[in-house]
């Protein structure tokens, strides 16, 4: 699939912006601020229906407007999709596909995927827990879009059944919102850890093509011990560990067990990548994560945007080259930089140029 018109309508800096697209590598060159990482925010909106810059919708919408339209022709397969999204701060953001209105916004997702890479992974490796599960759960959400709804569902009944712990609610209380920790919580720790299983090899091989001389490795680290991919068996050891931990977990008024309070463990060698890895190694297992994830969408049958947003200024010569190898077989690419002189030499790459209103263009080889 690849994006071939995005429009964008008070979408951050920009109140009118109509570009055309094309399959292969388009690569936007601007100063700091000239907009340009806003374009690639734009596709990933589209894709997971959230920012990877800001947890709210209000930024995203420029100042003074009521909303920001995200309008895309996008080309998937031999289909032609239209896709309107209007994303609004203080009521629900509102969608259409070819002109139809849709019931649901997640109702487009899946329509438009993307892997996208940036400085701030970084942080995928040296962060808290919380930047792992979003990166595990967004991916999830890729490959299969129903399980928005499944974790959706997982965090409004970990937030409603704190606020019962905390008020120190009966038990009859509890008991419905018991089950449903249990049932989707169990669901949802299944998918990651299958996700885990069948991403590893794929972070191994990547991590092995950069020279790295140790091993990498990926897998799931959950709070209760012997859950698997297996929903049935974390549905039972889930009630028995509910059981276990209530008088707890009402003592400190919050969720003691369940996916909200899991990690995915990165390993390198014999340690753990957090807190041993060096700089580049950081650098390499980032790379590792994100190019994994992008080769195993590609052999799951889809084909997602890649979004490289200015990370060439930040590698070595041998990380360059491996993301330049990643441009080679995505059929779209989408990288940021600020200045020319960033990106790797040999890039067959349409050059836009990004400035306050306007966006010149130049196919260079």
């Amino acid at each position: 699939m690849h994006l071939k018109r995005l429009t964008l309508s008070n979408f951050r800096s920009y109140q009118n912006l109509d570009l055309e697209l094309e399959p292969g590598t388009t690569t936007l060159i601007g100063d700091n601020g000239s907009g340009k990482t806003n374009i690639a925010e734009a596709i990933i909106y589209l894709s997971q229906l959230s920012s990877h810059r800001v947890s709210t919708n209000q930024p995203l919408i420029h100042l003074g407007a009521e909303q920001a339209i995200i309008k895309t022709i996008i080309k998937k397969e031999n289909r032609i999709l239209e896709i309107d999204l209007e994303i609004n701060a203080k009521k629900s953001n509102r969608a259409q596909i070819n002109g139809n209105p849709v019931r649901s916004q997640r109702e487009i997702l899946g329509a438009c995927q993307s892997v996208y890479f940036s400085p701030e992974d970084l942080d995928l490796v040296r962060g808290d827990p919380s930047q792992r599960r979003t990166f595990m759960d967004q991916l999830l959400i890729t490959r299969a879009p129903r399980l928005a709804g499944v974790i959706s569902d997982y965090d409004r009944v970990v937030k409603q059944r704190n606020v019962l712990l905390k008020t120190r609610a009966p038990q009859s209380a509890l008991n419905p919102w018991n089950e449903q920790l249990i049932s989707i919580g169990a669901n949802l720790t299944a998918q990651r850890i299958n996700l885990c299983e069948v991403l590893n090899p794929f972070v191994y091989e990547n991590y092995k093509t950069l020279n790295e001389v140790k091993p990498a490795e990926i897998s799931y680290k959950s709070s209760i011990n012997n859950l698997t991919s297996d929903i049935e068996n974390n549905v039972n050891i889930y009630k028995e560990s509910v059981q276990e931990l209530q008088y707890q977990e009402i003592e400190r008024g919050t969720t003691l067990i369940g996916p909200h309070r899991d990690d995915l463990n990165l390993q390198i060698g014999q340690f753990p990548a957090k807190g041993y890895a060096s700089h580049g190694e950081s650098w390499s297992m980032a790379i590792s994560l994100k190019l994994g994830a992008f080769s195993l969408l590609r052999k799951e049958g889809s084909e997602p945007i890649l979004i490289l947003d200015d990370v060439f200024a930040e590698l070595d010569s041998t990380r360059r080259a491996h993301l330049m190898e990643a441009t080679q077989v995505a059929e779209q690419t989408i990288i940021t930089a600020a200045v020319e002189e960033d990106l790797p030499e040999g890039l067959n790459t349409v050059r836009k140029y990004i400035e306050p209103g306007r966006v010149t263009e130049r196919k260079t080889q």
